[in-house]
């Protein structure tokens, strides 16, 4: 028999056996938990962490273009305007 038949038909025969056996239901049940102990923490998504990301960079854009106009604004005042 062929080594790559071979794991093969191993695989598919511990496929069956797997979901034949509660190891899937408890599969099933701990990441159920730690889905719930996540949501507890209230714990921020990749996704989420990206999006406040860019969200901080163009406000520091805005905060920085508006630091320039206020000098400039103040060094019109200074000269007289």
């Amino acid at each position: 028999m062929e080594p790559a038949r071979l794991v093969d038909e191993v695989s598919a025969k511990l496929s069956e056996l797997l979901a034949a056996s509660p190891a899937q239901d408890i599969e099933r049940n701990v990441k159920a938990l730690v889905a719930s102990a996540f949501e507890r923490l209230e714990l921020a998504t990749r996704e989420e962490l990206d999006v406040q990301a860019k969200v901080l960079a163009r406000t520091r854009e805005k905060l920085a273009a508006l630091e320039t106009r206020v000098a400039e604004l103040e060094r019109e005042l200074r000269s007289g305007g």
